[in-house]
């Protein structure tokens, strides 16, 4: 993304299953780092939970090497690109999160002036994406809520639509 000083890039880390963006981050750099941040506040959001087993994994452009899995240096988990093959329905949900963060907030509240805004505005983005955004394909309710049915066990995995395992 572009800002007056210069660009900015954001990575996501969001569960299949549920859609809640679980990791973020934006940075001035496409760097390694830009990812594994991402990463880490995911399996910080749901280490309490035990429920690490799987990532996969999508940034505007991908900044973590392509060969999946991949186990970074000093790291206990394992992450899945998102980028495949063409069709691939890993990718398609990450371009499809990625061009909503665009539409919403991106281009419709730029020109950005740097970095903190960016961050700041993604932030408030993301609570609002996980905790008030409806979506159809899970039944128009938003992504947080879903996941609390289904821990409370109000909905199964089938009925809500889970195919197969996804970070929760």
């Amino acid at each position: 993304m572009s800002t007056w000083a210069g660009m900015t890039y954001a990575a996501f880390v969001i569960d299949a299953f549920s859609r809640r963006i679980l990791g973020w981050q934006t940075s001035t750099t496409l760097r390694t780092d830009l990812a594994l941040d991402a990463l880490e506040m995911a399996l910080w959001t749901r280490r309490k939970e035990d429920v690490t087993r799987s990532v996969i994994h999508d940034s505007d452009r991908c900044a973590i090497p392509l060969h999946p899995p991949h186990r970074a240096p000093g790291r206990s988990w394992l992450c899945h690109p998102s980028v495949g093959s063409r069709g691939d329905s890993h990718d398609a949900l990450a371009e499809s999160i990625i061009g909503l963060y665009k539409t919403e907030l991106i281009r419709k509240r730029g020109p950005w002036r740097g970095l903190d805004d960016v961050e700041y505005a993604t932030l408030e983005w993301v609570d609002w994406f996980n905790h008030r955004r409806l979506f159809e394909t899970i039944g128009h309710i938003p992504p947080a809520e879903l996941e609390d049915l289904y821990y409370r066990g109000e909905v199964s995995a089938e009925e809500a639509g889970l195919k197969q395992t996804s970070l929760h």
